[in-house]
């Protein structure tokens, strides 16, 4: 069974020269009548009973390589790797950038990190202004929630979840604070929500452990879901887990930060402490995610609900981590703070039962902007107005497929970085001035050998692209040369 596309996005799909070839004043009344016509379609799609609800679930730091389906031996994941058996498997999703900020904000914003209020991993407020996907659905019709890990804004400014569009919202404001996996607080709404039992001895370090984060965010969900069952009104839940995040705190305090009430089941393995700590997170992870998709079933609410599950940027090599332990990268080059492939593509699972083919793979390349067009359409709310580009016909494997001609990063820190890709093209600037090295994904996804000097007239297309990608803004506001 497919759902009926809705038409006011079809027609944001139509171009407009199209509708309006015939230049006469039939073609003014036609265009008046489809306007109407959308405008109806989509009152009712608002009420409609036939739209799903949305469930995405994004872990923090989960490497391209760190889950069983894509292709890791040692980390156990039956519950995520029974999800993309179930459902669709990306292998070229892109997060938003390559750390936590600005890849949420491109989640939430649609605005790629050339066009984003947040575009490095500074604690950033977003503004009034910036819409996000979780005020276009409530103002369709959702119920919408926040648990877990937000980034964008302080409870006392404009960028605060209840101020984004979120119903409810429980879990952390500051990501620095979400190093810490024992907080003494975290956050019901806008107010301070002690966890009692958990003493820190400094900054993001416990003395006394008794209540760990993300078991308190699947608590927080499966209630959410309870709440849930039976009402017709859809949701939007953002599950926004911290696993398996380092504490880089901890890390500088005693050399561990994969912290983790302990290391089964990975206990007997001849691994140094923070790699059995790191697989622990993972498999942990699974297994929550395991218990919120049990839950929808429980509650007659899984055929009525597609589940996105990703990471918000490649693997991370702090507090003790390293990456090329577990092989996290897969075979991409790079992690978490690089540009490279291993810090920007991520996991992408997506499942809808009776709607998404069980078992398939998708090689379309998109990213994290697309997700706000993507949840617009599945909802009948208005599309937004930003980059990104709805993949719900790849997800119903419809011929209907817009794709992006760029796809672009940039990232502020340790300097500025940018970096395009273009079909099967990717490019690269690791410093302003610098000149760009390209690869060829199709046969070289490890970025080994760079083809700008054998292309130059790819790399001269990428760069009179470079010269429109992005805007200042007041927070990145000098052009960088090139």
């Amino acid at each position: 069974m497919t759902p009926t596309r809705s038409l006011p996005n079809m027609l944001f799909r139509q171009p407009l020269g199209q509708v309006i070839a015939c230049g006469d004043a039939r073609a003014a009344c036609w265009l008046g009548i489809m306007i109407v016509v959308c405008l109806s379609s989509m009152a009712r799609a608002a009420d409609g009973p036939a739209r799903p609800n949305i469930l995405f679930i994004l872990a923090d730091d989960l490497g391209y390589g760190d889950l069983g389906c894509y292709g890791q031996q040692r980390i156990r994941t039956p519950n995520i790797d029974r999800l993309a058996a179930d459902g669709l498997r990306f292998t070229d999703c892109y997060a938003g950038c390559t750390v936590c900020a600005p890849s949420r904000c491109a989640l939430m914003t649609g605005m790629h990190s050339g066009h984003g209020r947040v575009r490095g991993n500074k604690f950033t407020d977003l503004h009034a202004d910036d819409a996000t996907i979780a005020e276009r659905l409530h103002a369709a019709g959702y119920a919408t929630a926040l648990v877990g890990k937000w980034g964008l804004g302080a409870a006392d400014s404009a960028g605060a979840p209840n101020r984004k569009g979120f119903d409810e919202f429980f879990g952390f404001l500051d990501q620095r604070h979400a190093h810490n996996y024992y907080p003494d607080h975290l956050w019901r709404n806008a107010e301070r929500y002690p966890l009692e039992g958990n003493v820190l001895i400094k900054e993001n370090v416990a003395g006394q452990k008794a209540q760990y984060a993300p078991d308190l965010f699947t608590r927080e969900a499966l209630a959410f879901l309870d709440r849930r069952a039976g009402q017709s009104q859809p949701f939007f839940l953002y599950l926004a887990y911290t696993l398996p995040h380092a504490n880089n705190e901890r890390g500088a305090f005693d050399g561990n930060g994969m912290e983790v009430p302990d290391d089964a089941p990975y206990s007997s393995e001849p691994w140094p402490a923070p790699q059995k700590n790191h697989a622990a997170m993972i498999t942990r992870l699974d297994a929550d995610v395991g218990r919120v998709l049990d839950r929808l079933k429980e509650l007659n609410l899984d055929d009525q609900t597609i589940v996105f599950f990703t990471s918000d940027n490649g693997p991370h090599k702090e507090g003790g981590g390293d990456p090329a332990f577990f092989g996290s990268s897969g075979r991409l080059r790079g992690w978490k703070r690089d540009l490279s492939e291993g810090g920007i593509r991520v996991p992408m699972i997506a499942r809808w039962p009776q709607h998404i083919k069980p078992g398939s793979v998708s090689t379309l390349p998109w990213a994290f902007w697309d997700f706000p067009a993507t949840a617009a359409e599945l909802a009948g709310a208005r599309p937004p107005q930003d980059d990104g580009l709805s993949v719900l016909p790849t997800l119903l494997s419809s011929p209907n497929v817009m794709t992006h001609r760029f796809l672009y990063w940039e990232f502020h820190e340790r300097g500025f970085q940018q970096a395009v890709r273009m079909g099967d093209w990717k490019a690269i600037r690791t410093k302003p001035g610098h000149p760009l090295e390209l690869y060829q994904l199709a046969t070289d996804p490890g970025e080994a050998t760079n083809l700008a000097d054998r292309y130059p007239l790819v790399v001269a297309e990428i760069e009179e692209y470079l010269k429109t990608a992005r805007v200042d803004s007041p927070h990145y506001p000098i052009t960088p040369p090139r």
